[in-house]
């Protein structure tokens, strides 16, 4: 019977421990009291992303900030990222900001869309989902089209508007594929 009364009461140390440690502090996640290396993809307690800058003091010395941005995540409040997904989607603990700009390189477009990434990490895609709707690309789209020719799917990227293939002084929004791709 002491043996069973001294399990029960390492059980319920061991969960209070593991609640303590997932939710940090009392108060939940605060994007500004994060370092540089779990900044970037978590989320805050109050549902928003936290975003990794840069400063450069006059001195030229660079200091990183964490900072809640403006962006929802999607429902989800007090997350960081895992390592595994991190990992699994090729992005970056120490990425500076929020940006579509990664969607353009191939190599992260094959991560993303790797079903390692898009049906595993919920919180990475609900990003990239809405970085790219703000670019007028449906992700599942281009993800299709990455699943089937990688030069595909970055021609419709391209074609879309996030990027055009040389300078243009009027936009054109009806703009056909490159006929040849860098790629």
């Amino acid at each position: 019977m002491a043996s069973s009364l001294s399990f029960n009461a390492l059980a319920v140390i061991l969960a209070l421990t593991l609640a303590a440690g997932v939710a940090g502090t009392l108060g939940g996640i605060v994007c500004e009291n994060l370092d540089r290396d779990s900044c970037a993809f978590a989320v805050s307690s109050s549902g928003k992303r936290c975003v990794l800058e840069k400063q450069v003091k006059r001195s030229g010395e660079e200091t990183y900030t964490c900072r809640r941005s403006g962006i929802e995540a999607g429902g989800l409040r007090d997350y960081i990222e895992t390592d595994q997904c991190i990992k699994s989607c090729g992005v970056d603990r120490r990425t500076l900001g929020i940006s579509s700009d990664a969607l353009l390189e191939p190599r992260f477009a094959y991560q993303l869309c790797s079903s390692k990434c898009y049906g595993s990490c919920p919180n990475i895609v609900d990003l990239y989902f809405n970085l790219a709707a703000g670019e007028g690309v449906f992700l599942p789209q281009l993800c299709e089209a990455e699943r089937e020719d990688t030069r595909r799917g970055m021609a419709e990227v391209r074609s879309s508007g996030m990027v055009a293939p040389g300078p243009i002084i009027y936009p054109v929004k009806f703009m056909a594929a490159p006929a040849m791709s860098p790629y």
